[in-house]
């Protein structure tokens, strides 16, 4: 078993117990390694929905809500800092504050639909397109 996984496993069982005894500053320092893409992996997924459900979901949530808790995830729905398309893209591109980068592991392509999806669910209706060669311009 991979150490996430048994970090997760471990957590999870703690929790079923009723156990907060693990400090939370070695569930932070983990929690970040979680985090980690292996180097050369590459996403191969084409549409912004499968890329969001695969890159963002996790944190985001599958509605674009965020979450709070060991972490802060901010909602992506109805979120108005989203019609910035490129702050959007600089955000998949290198990342923010706890947010991983996906530059190295998503093409123009695939950085521009998963932002077009982000932009156009959620509640969020913005308009004006990305395109790849916008993403290939903020890399």
């Amino acid at each position: 078993m991979d150490r996430p996984k048994l970090i997760l496993g471990v957590m999870l069982i703690a929790l079923s117990m009723g156990a907060a005894t693990i400090p939370a500053q070695a569930v932070a320092q983990d929690a970040t390694r979680t985090f980690t893409i292996s180097p050369g992996y590459r996403f191969t997924e084409k549409s912004g929905e499968a890329l969001y459900n695969a890159s963002c979901a996790g944190c985001h949530m599958p509605d674009g809500k965020g979450a709070q808790g060991a972490g802060h995830f901010p909602a992506l729905a109805d979120n108005p800092a989203v019609e910035a398309a490129p702050y959007v893209i600089i955000n998949v591109l290198h990342g923010r504050k706890s947010m991983p980068s996906f530059g190295d592991e998503m093409d123009d392509d695939q950085v521009a639909a998963v932002v077009n999806y982000t932009r156009t669910h959620f509640g969020n209706r913005f308009s004006g397109g990305v395109t790849p060669s916008q993403v290939r311009s903020l890399r």
